[in-house]
């Protein structure tokens, strides 16, 4: 049984969906793959679910810079350890698609390596915003760039914009 919530958050508000095994997912608004629900979803908080969400509120707070909760992401090998990979990326900082391809052990995948980036089932948690383009570009994240923009600037990855009047 996976039961779901939503938070909000200061990027809209946040789907989260947990089971007994962990949480499943953190789905923003206007998701680019939503997740497929059936039946057995029911729309109840759980441990799991409660615990995320003070997670991420403390995370939102800067009171929090990584988290501590139970992961149950479904996917094929390959993306859950891209995923995996995707944790080992400390707050505050970024690194390439080409990067973490070089992580994952798959050089010449970066093109399967950011398609599983893509499919992340659970950002914020699994940093996938930290991942960026080799030029330093902002590029396509699940909950638009701008909020990727926000969370980098958030965790002090991108500079403030400057100040026109200073």
């Amino acid at each position: 049984m996976i039961r779901y919530a939503t938070m909000p958050s200061p990027v809209g508000p946040l789907l989260l969906a947990a089971s007994d095994g962990g949480l499943h997912l953190i789905e923003f608004q206007n998701p680019r793959h939503p997740m497929s629900r059936c039946e057995a979803w029911e729309p109840r908080e759980c441990d799991v679910i409660r615990a995320a969400a003070s997670q991420l509120d403390a995370y939102f707070d800067g009171r929090r810079r990584d988290f501590d909760l139970p992961l149950a992401p479904r996917g094929t090998a390959f993306q859950l350890e891209v995923w995996r990979t995707l944790a080992s990326i400390p707050y505050g900082e970024t690194i390439s698609y080409a990067q973490l391809a070089q992580r994952v052990g798959k050089p010449s995948a970066m093109r399967a390596v950011g398609a599983a980036n893509g499919r992340n089932p659970l950002p914020l948690v699994l940093p996938c915003h930290r991942v960026i383009g080799s030029n330093g570009s902002l590029t396509g994240f699940g909950g638009g760039l701008p909020t990727k923009e926000y969370l980098l600037r958030m965790e002090g990855a991108l500079p403030a914009p400057a100040d026109l009047f200073c």
